[in-house]
Formats: C-alpha cells, sequence, structure tokens
C-alpha cells in the first residue's frame, strides 16, 4: 500500500512539474543504467523503508546487501557494497535547470572516486562544464630547495588517487588526496608532511569553483 502511495506522489510530481526535482523522485526514477546494481523495486523499497523509519537495506543484483543511509530532498548516499558507495546532490544551474551531480567511490583499500553530472531527466552531461577536477600536484607542498626524501615518496606514490565527498549540509564538495593509503606505513607518515589540507569546491553560478 505504501508503494502505491509512493508511486502516486511521484506521477502527481512528474504531471505537474513536468520533470522530477526531487532527489527522492530522482533516485526511483533513474535508469537503471545509472545505477545498474540496484533494481527499480530495490530502489523503492529503499525509499519506504525510510520513510517508515527502518533500515533501508535492499539485496542488490548481486544477491549482496546494499542500503540507502541517508535521503534528503536534494542528498542521498548509498551504501552499495561494503568497498563501494555512490553520493548525489541535486544542484541548482538557474531558476529552472538543476542537475544532479554523481559521486561513486570505490575503495580498495585506498578510494578513489569518479564523478558525473547529469540533467533531471538522467541524461548525461558533460562534466567539464561543471568542475574542472584537482590535479595532483595541487596536494603537495613542494619542497623549495631539492630534497631527496620528496622525490623518493613521489617515485613510491606511483597513482593519482582522490576520494571526492558532496556534503548534506550544503552544496560543497570535498576532495581528499588518498594516495598514501597504500603505501606503506613508514612511507604514508612521512608523506603526510607534504601534503596541503583536503580542497574544497564551492556551488556558484552554475558550476563548482575552488
Amino acid at each position: 500500500m505504501k508503494r502505491v502511495y509512493t508511486l502516486c506522489i511521484i506521477g502527481l510530481l512528474l504531471t505537474v512539474g513536468g520533470m522530477a526535482q526531487d532527489m527522492r523522485s530522482l533516485f526511483i526514477a533513474m535508469p537503471d543504467s545509472v545505477l545498474p546494481l540496484l533494481t527499480k523495486n530495490n530502489r523503492m523499497d529503499c525509499v519506504d523503508f525510510i520513510d517508515s523509519k527502518m533500515k533501508a537495506e535492499v539485496k542488490n543484483r548481486f544477491d549482496n546487501t546494499s542500503e540507502l543511509k541517508k535521503l534528503t530532498t536534494d542528498y542521498l548516499y548509498l551504501q552499495t557494497t561494503e568497498q563501494s558507495a555512490v553520493e548525489m546532490k541535486l544542484l541548482t544551474v538557474n531558476d529552472t535547470v538543476k542537475v544532479v551531480c554523481v559521486v561513486r567511490t570505490v575503495c580498495g583499500p585506498a578510494c578513489d572516486s569518479e564523478i558525473s553530472f547529469y540533467d533531471s531527466k538522467w541524461h548525461l552531461l558533460n562534466a567539464k562544464e561543471y568542475i574542472k577536477l584537482p590535479d595532483e600536484e595541487q596536494f603537495y607542498n613542494v619542497p623549495a630547495n631539492d630534497d631527496e626524501e620528496y622525490r623518493m615518496l613521489r617515485k613510491k606514490a606511483d597513482m593519482c588517487l582522490i576520494k571526492a565527498g558532496l556534503s548534506e549540509k550544503n552544496t560543497d564538495i570535498r576532495f581528499e588526496y588518498t594516495t598514501p593509503d597504500y603505501l606503506y606505513e613508514e612511507d604514508r607518515i612521512k608523506i603526510q608532511s607534504y601534503l596541503k589540507s583536503p580542497i574544497v569546491y564551492h556551488w556558484a553560478g552554475g558550476k563548482y569553483v575552488l
């Protein structure tokens, strides 16, 4: 009965507004191609559980557990597997246009994220129009003089891993350099002295800016 009620509400929103404009409606209406691990029934069940103040766990397509941990008007956090998660944020471009920022993060054990943008009908957009991602050098305090320890640590940190995180409370996106997480503990401790704080972008003028 609750699911029928949910579908009626979503149908009304789509009819009146022409398109889904809140995270709840967007999550249920999204095509499976955006989030292949969950079926539409999975997503509807998650919303029902959230509405009932229950733990929103479902069995995904691989018969493992996924959990919708947070759902608000403009934000979603979904633990897809033990090693992966998806965050979504509904962002305003102008008076009539909104986009959805989707952050997919996989940890193994160091975390790395992929960022995508969609319109409210789940058409994939060109991410470069909404954000210029930070590069590896932005996370380092490069020594002014030749530093052998720094050079050796940079050689060991031979791949760039960056974790992105959306905010439930505002429209910021936070980038954390996670490459050190796969280094040996001794090197991980040493490299910290050369690193800057995580980088935070703000949503302004219809795009993310540093």
